[in-house]
């Protein structure tokens, strides 16, 4: 996952500056300065607002897709996120027990997203999206089309 050249020129392009985006996300400016050398990954939280505020798509952030955004975009949608993680590991015919071993992750966990308890973490949805060609911003409930990526 390389995101980071996105970010710098989304602040550039928008003449912003660090402590800007900082204020954006209601973050430290220590704290984004490691989400743009990437020594912390974004949050779906944060990367939700800068998308919102930018008006582009997750898809296009985490450089899955050419597209800069889709129409009918909403808001993440934990619950909604949920039931389409599900939806795709069944698909896809992978046990939550499979899935979390692809994630490194563990089983509970995958449960607790499955029930919209918590939002996937960026690394995982990242990793789902790039090994099945999927939309991140799909699976998070911000659009329904589309589902795949070309």
């Amino acid at each position: 996952m390389n995101y980071k050249e996105t970010l710098v020129l989304l602040r550039e392009q928008n003449k912003l500056t660090q402590q800007n985006v900082a204020s954006i996300l209601n973050i430290s400016k220590k704290t984004y300065n490691h989400y743009e050398t990437q020594e912390n990954i974004i949050p779906i939280k944060h990367l939700e607002i800068l998308c919102n505020h930018f008006n582009i798509s997750i898809d296009y952030f985490l450089g899955l897709s050419n597209n800069i955004n889709y129409k009918n975009s909403s808001n993440v949608d934990k619950i909604k996120a949920g039931i389409r993680l599900k939806e795709f590991r069944k698909e896809n015919k992978l046990t939550q027990k499979e899935l979390a071993s692809i994630l490194n992750t563990t089983f509970s966990s995958i449960a607790w997203n499955e029930k919209g308890r918590n939002l996937i973490a960026t690394p995982f949805l990242y990793t789902i999206c790039k090994k099945y060609n999927i939309s991140a911003d799909y699976l998070l409930g911000r659009t329904n089309e589309p589902k795949y990526l070309k």
